[in-house]
């Protein structure tokens, strides 16, 4: 396949899984939405959504660089938005004393931040396994 139609391939294949996991990550949350906490200016749950926006892109930019066949990335993919979820009830759970949900609802940017640098965090370690 040559350079330009593998890059609109890989592009259109990111793209949707990105927004697949972003939709899911959507229905995960149940005291708010994401966008429209975003819509309102609500500065944590940007970040929050930003971290798994970009913990997944980079994921995705392994898979792409060490992927032998398309479907690798999809599949690499699927594995980066599923550890994402994980790393969300992880967090949750981990964080008894308080709900990370209902401190990213109240705009809590210290939340935010630490949601952010798990996706990050977690994209570049996934990233990094795939061989």
């Amino acid at each position: 396949m040559n350079a330009f139609l593998a890059t609109v391939v890989y592009f259109i294949i990111s793209t949707a899984v990105v927004l697949v996991g972003l939709y899911i990550f959507e229905i995960m949350t149940r005291q708010y939405k994401d966008y429209e906490e975003v819509k309102n200016g609500n500065i944590a749950v940007a970040l929050s959504v930003a971290g798994k926006i970009v913990g997944i892109c980079i994921i995705l930019a392994f898979a792409i660089y060490h992927s032998t066949y398309i479907y690798d990335t999809v599949i690499w993919g699927i594995v980066g938005v599923v550890l994402q979820m994980l790393a969300y009830y992880l967090m949750e759970f981990f964080t008894r004393s308080f709900s990370m949900e209902e401190q990213l609802k109240n705009n809590n940017v210290a939340v935010g931040i630490l949601s952010l640098s798990v996706s990050i965090g977690l994209g570049l370690v996934v990233g990094a396994s795939i061989t």
